[in-house]
């Protein structure tokens, strides 16, 4: 048993099956075939359930999953520590963003960081919060961009706090007002995010709190087509205060949002009993830096 097989193992069940796991890993379909196999002889016992084109983790595979992480997790904090010794001057920050508000908040912290550490390598993941939990759980990043409450077994630095704001149709009715809550849009449809954004499930737990039942008539990953498909007629969308100010143009109308617990409040979390290298820790003084709340019209 290496960790070369465990990982082999490890991405066949994440990303569904041998031929996207070969890509993960770069190697042969064959190859990580092969390695399942040693694996499974290894330990006595079948680990997939191989059903059509699915695999399904058996209960053996259940338990070998789950230590496999752990030991692929230990072997990046090793990795990691001895990368300490050689300081700042050479490195990698590993670090996970959301695609909803990173390049507002972290294009220019990017640049600074490239100026003040030419020599540290960066390595950017993008994925919706769920799969960055994932990822800092699993050690594949040593920071993390995540909304607030953070899950218990990690540590965070708040980075930015921002109010929700509603982006309604130019020709909405509720475009005068000053504020507005769900009550007042139980009868709109809605455009979401896609599916594994947490802003998404902040939004509909505050319409439950209301007994409104939204109707999505679309979700995007991408804010741009978001704010086109309300400016169209659609339906009414929620961006975090800087970010709809940063997209605004003359087809729609912002109005504040007033819910509570509803805010974008972002974090930097990492692993709470993990090494953070130096990479990383340099990473989060930048952070400090920058202010935790942005003015009206940011």
């Amino acid at each position: 048993m290496n960790l070369r097989t465990l990982r082999a193992f490890v991405e066949v069940v994440r990303q569904g099956g041998f031929s996207q796991a070969a890509e993960v890993v770069s190697l042969t379909q064959s190859t990580v075939s092969k390695a399942v196999k040693t694996l499974e002889e290894e330990l006595g016992m079948p680990l997939l359930n191989r059903l059509g084109h699915r695999n399904q983790l058996t209960a053996a595979g259940e338990i070998a999953y789950r230590r496999a992480q752990v030991l692929l997790a230990e072997h990046s904090d090793l990795l990691g520590e001895i990368n300490d010794l050689r300081g700042l001057k050479r490195g990698m920050l590993r670090i996970g963003l959301p695609p909803v508000g990173c390049g507002v908040l972290f294009a220019t912290m990017f640049a600074t960081y490239r100026s003040r550490y030419p020599d540290i390598d960066i390595e950017l993941t993008e994925y919706g919060s769920k799969r960055l939990r994932e990822c800092l759980e699993e050690g594949e990043v040593d920071l993390a961009a995540l909304l607030l409450p953070i899950d218990e077994g990690f540590d965070y630095q708040p980075v930015r706090n921002e109010p929700l704001i509603a982006v309604l149709p130019m020709n909405h009715p509720l475009t005068g007002r000053e504020c507005i809550d769900f009550t007042d849009l139980a009868d709109s449809p809605f455009i979401l995010f896609e599916a594994g954004f947490a802003l998404n499930a902040k939004i509909l737990a505050a319409c439950e709190r209301k007994g409104v039942t939204p109707r999505v008539t679309a979700r995007s990953g991408q804010i741009d087509f978001i704010v086109d498909l309300v400016a169209a007629g659609l339906g009414v969308a929620f961006l975090p205060r800087m970010l709809a100010h940063k997209h605004r143009h003359a087809g729609i109308a912002l109005v504040a949002l007033d819910e509570p617990h509803t805010d974008w409040h972002i974090a930097l979390a990492w692993r709470a009993n993990a090494h953070l290298p130096p990479a990383a820790r340099a990473w989060l003084d930048l952070a400090a830096e920058q202010p935790l709340t942005g003015g009206p019209g940011n």
